[in-house]
């Protein structure tokens, strides 16, 4: 990487990183997506991260908006789409959807949070649509 290149959002990132590692220590692996979820949401808010939660997304087609809609996790200071999973190991078609999320939404950061290892493992997914 060069040294003048910046990391999108990097503040946020480890701001929301933090917030993972907090309730992943606090509760571990093992229990349903939902329940890190709602922990989540809860820590969000005890350490001021701005978050929406269950956020429908609009999806595109050549600029026409389609009636089909996503929906993500959470989205934090209305620029990172977070999804959260909660399994022993992430499958290929996770990073898929998060990257459909940001391509279809024209979001540039996409966060993959699993809670499901011993240790929180997470993933940063750049929207590619301009390294073509």
């Amino acid at each position: 990487m060069d040294s003048n290149e910046k990391i999108l959002f990097k503040e946020e990132s480890y701001k929301i990183i933090g917030a993972c590692m907090k309730v992943h220590r606090t509760l571990g692996p093992g229990f349903l997506e939902a329940v890190y979820e709602e922990a989540l949401e809860k820590e969000f808010q005890n350490q001021k991260i701005q978050f929406r939660k269950q956020v429908k997304l609009e999806l595109y087609y050549e600029n026409q908006k389609l009636k089909k809609q996503y929906r993500a996790d959470f989205v934090c200071y209305d620029s990172i789409i977070l999804e959260i999973k909660a399994v022993k190991l992430i499958p290929i078609v996770f990073y898929a959807q998060l990257k459909n999320y940001l391509k279809c939404t024209n979001t540039e950061l996409g966060m993959l949070i699993n809670f499901g290892t011993s240790s929180l493992t997470y993933k940063r997914i750049l929207n590619s649509k301009n390294s073509d």
